[in-house]
């Protein structure tokens, strides 16, 4: 077990992604961090559901850092569900109505508007989920394997 020296410092959009996965464990989805779906998009946070949903949460960590996003509506195609994740004092009032919100900390979060549904089409979920499956396996055998050279 690492203790508090040996953990890395976290950017303040790792520490919301890390409170947004570990609630949603809760719900009993699992989470991969900066997963990139196609050329040029990279999420924060992409999750995978019980029932096969996918949800992509983009973390700001504050108003000059979501003013600067241009490229989340590319998201939008690649998720059943897309979610916001901010803190408690980040400006709500910039984000599309149209979009889900996720108020976390570095421990926690709540989801407090639930991103409407837009169905991901059957061959496009299948891709995504087998690039969330190896974007899990690779990250695993790299923590089993520090040393290892990124090769891929």
């Amino acid at each position: 077990m690492r203790d508090d020296a040996d953990s890395p410092v976290l950017q303040p959009g790792q520490r919301l992604a890390r409170g947004v996965c570990r609630h949603l464990l809760g719900h009993d989805f699992v989470t991969v961090e900066e997963l990139v779906p196609a050329t040029g998009l990279r999420v924060d946070v992409m999750a995978l559901g019980p029932k096969g949903e996918v949800w992509v949460i983009e973390c700001k960590s504050g108003r000059a850092d979501f003013m600067a996003d241009h490229k989340w509506q590319g998201y939008l195609e690649f998720c059943d569900r897309f979610f916001w994740a901010v803190d408690a004092d980040f400006p709500t009032e910039l984000l599309p109505e149209e979009t889900g919100l996720i108020v976390a900390d570095d421990y926690d979060a709540e989801i407090v508007r639930m991103g409407p549904e837009a169905r991901l089409a059957g061959a496009r979920r299948k891709a995504l989920v087998q690039k969330f499956a190896r974007h899990a396996a690779l990250r695993a055998q790299a923590a089993r394997d520090p040393g290892l050279v990124r090769a891929w």
